[in-house]
């Protein structure tokens, strides 16, 4: 009965996201999106899902399915571009794209938690955006403020700032990629070591190439890594200023990387014939687009307001040092 009853409260929201997803499959295909605005369904089912809660707001019904559609489901979603990638080319990406991750991400989470500080932001906040712009997003803030213990409202506004900027990122990434002439592989290492969330390096990746998705979605595992040994010295430094932390939380090698990589090498041994690659990699895209939708659902466009101008602009100054910087170590050491 239990089963049952979990079922009835997850059930709703996650056929809302399916339906939002079917959406955004449906006017992908149409040709002027197409063929003149080149956008995904990734990206359409995201801006469908702030859309909805912009106008109607997320449904109470629905809250539990959409979590579900956000974490559990669009992890195996993100798991699942293994079968898009074979372990060949995860060391053709190698040592280059891993330089630019370290070095970007040690210089955003400086000058982050630094912008926070100038502009005024309150300390617990500004260390939960610096955190969470130079990582992972949404993950790295949860997992920052296990240590932080920042006030009750810190937490969500930095998810809100970052979200509402990673989205944006997700709308001008493509254009900005073609503009600057970068190849696939080239946007792909800048995707993945710049944008906040690993849906939305997924889905601005898509936005140019299902190369560039791939490299992208290697690139953002590589700087995902990094945040159990930025939690953990976050820690470490708060102790050594006297400062009340609290136990940190966080997994030194997460789960749905271990998964990627075991369906990375599925995908490389040639046990699975081409027939069934295809039918995979097309319902993991079917899932990515409902995880998407549960992300959009969770994000509105008034939650920028909300949050006032200083964190958004620390974030906002942020992620314009993350990109530039890495935009750069990635034309230097991994070519045009």
């Amino acid at each position: 009965m239990r089963a049952f009853a979990a079922a009835g409260r997850v059930l709703p929201g996650l056929l809302l996201c399916a339906a939002l997803a079917a959406g955004a499959f449906l006017l992908a295909s149409l040709r002027p999106i197409r063929d003149s605005l080149h956008l995904s369904p990734l990206l359409l089912v995201i801006l469908l899902g702030m859309l909805w809660r912009s106008a109607l707001h997320a449904p109470p019904w629905a809250g539990d399915g959409i979590r579900m559609a956000q974490r559990p489901v669009l992890r195996w979603a993100v798991a699942g571009l293994g079968f898009r990638l074979s372990l060949p080319e995860l060391v053709r990406i190698g040592a280059p794209a891993l330089a630019v991750v370290v070095v970007s991400t040690a210089a955003a989470l400086a000058f982050g938690v630094w912008i926070a500080r100038r502009l005024g932001v309150a300390e617990k906040l500004g260390i939960l955006l610096g955190v969470g712009g130079a990582v992972c997003g949404a993950s790295a803030v949860v997992a920052a403020d296990t240590v932080v213990r920042g006030d009750k409202r810190d937490a969500p506004l930095a998810l809100g700032v970052i979200t509402l900027l990673g989205t944006i990122g997700i709308v001008a990434y493509p254009p900005l990629g073609r503009v600057a002439g970068m190849s696939d592989f080239l946007y792909g290492v800048w995707d993945g070591a710049s944008l906040h969330e690993m849906a939305q390096v997924v889905a601005a990746g898509f936005g140019v190439s299902e190369e560039a998705a791939r490299v992208a979605t290697v690139v953002k595992l590589a700087r995902i890594c990094l945040l159990a040994p930025i939690v953990l010295g976050l820690g470490w430094w708060l102790r050594r200023r006297s400062r009340e932390v609290g136990e940190a939380h966080v997994s030194v090698v997460p789960w749905f990387l271990v998964a990627f990589l075991a369906f990375a090498g599925v995908n490389s041994s040639g046990l699975l014939p081409e027939p069934t690659l295809a039918t995979l990699r097309r319902a993991d895209l079917w899932l990515l687009c409902v995880g998407m939708a549960g992300v959009g659902l969770q994000t509105g466009f008034r939650d920028l307001r909300e949050a006032g101008w200083r964190p958004v602009a620390a974030g906002a100054a942020q992620w314009g040092v993350l990109a530039a910087v890495s935009y750069l170590l990635a034309r230097i050491l991994c070519g045009p």
